[in-house]
């Protein structure tokens, strides 16, 4: 394999170097612990995200919980500070926010619920690991003007511009609106993690912001996901807020625009096993910033009581 200029690490996943997209099957577990006696998930849960890559998780947070992860929501979204620094996003076209980033260093609140026990233990067992934090986001989608996120694997992203070195991280997308056929939920296909697409095209350096509005690098070819949509098909992430979302960081997913009057708002907390820290971006281009992707903040994360 060809070997990272500008890292010590090997890149088994080399992506935007091909001409053509090029399939490579998948180098590393899905999941890492192998004692299911110590499993903070039921066996049925653990071969379901082992086969899909995903599994949903519900009644995790209580109502009074998921309430207050809503006010928190609402908060930031209406903040004129929040809307605009760095860290928020905004849509081309209307100026509504779609994303904010680092909301665990926004928000002591959202710093608290991401190392909730509940969700660390989970993650430090699939990851078979300690754990932090290597992006954290809200997503909004509101109503009528919502964009679409279009298909792809974070790993691909992850790996070519920001040097996460292989596939052990996963991310928990929590509900905090209700998320229906109509209003843009996530899609996923199952089994595609076992996959990993080298995308064709080069990243320009310093094209992170450009790239958070409008997806144009790291995109599979139509015929690569007409393949494993053929053969997996599309599951649709819909459910009532404070549904967990639990996804492997190669899945494929996207979700379509929301032209209905209800907006769909999700939270997301990407947890990377400590020793898969990020080393230099695999693509060879600069580091993204550090509200994007952690690099100088990196620190297991201790569970709160």
């Amino acid at each position: 394999m060809k070997k990272n200029i500008r890292g010590e690490q090997k890149d088994v996943y080399p992506s935007r170097q091909y001409s053509s997209p090029t399939h490579i099957h998948r180098q590393d577990p899905v999941i890492y612990s192998n004692d299911r006696k110590k499993a903070p998930l039921e066996e049925a849960l653990l071969d379901q995200y082992e086969k899909k890559g995903f599994l949903f998780l519900d009644d995790l947070f209580d109502d009074h919980e998921v309430a207050d992860m809503q006010r928190h929501m609402q908060r930031l979204r209406d903040s004129d500070e929040i809307k605009h620094r760095a860290e928020s996003i905004t849509e081309v076209s209307s100026g509504d926010v779609r994303s904010v980033f680092d909301v665990h260093k926004l928000s002591h609140f959202f710093q608290s619920i991401a190392q909730d026990p509940r969700l660390v233990r989970i993650a430090e067992y699939l990851l078979g690991d300690e754990v932090y934090l290597h992006q954290t986001r809200l997503n909004y989608k509101p109503g009528f003007r919502g964009k679409d996120f279009y298909w792809h694997s974070d790993f691909e992203t992850w790996h070519t511009e920001d040097g996460m070195p292989r596939m052990r991280a996963l991310s928990m997308s929590i509900t905090l609106t209700p998320n229906d056929y109509h209003n843009g939920p996530l899609l996923l296909i199952p089994g595609s993690h076992q996959t990993f697409i080298s995308c064709v095209g080069e990243t320009p350096d310093n094209n992170y912001l450009s790239s958070l509005k409008k997806q144009d690098v790291g995109i599979p070819d139509d015929v690569s996901l007409q393949s494993l949509i053929e053969q997996n098909g599309i599951e649709a992430a819909v459910g009532q807020p404070g549904r967990i979302i639990l996804f492997d960081c190669n899945l494929l997913h996207g979700s379509n625009s929301n032209i209905t009057s209800s907006p769909r708002s999700n939270l997301f907390f990407v947890y990377n096993a400590l020793s898969n820290r990020v080393v230099l971006p695999f693509g060879n281009t600069a580091p993204r910033p550090e509200y994007i992707a952690a690099r100088k903040s990196i620190k297991g994360l201790k569970k709160s009581d």
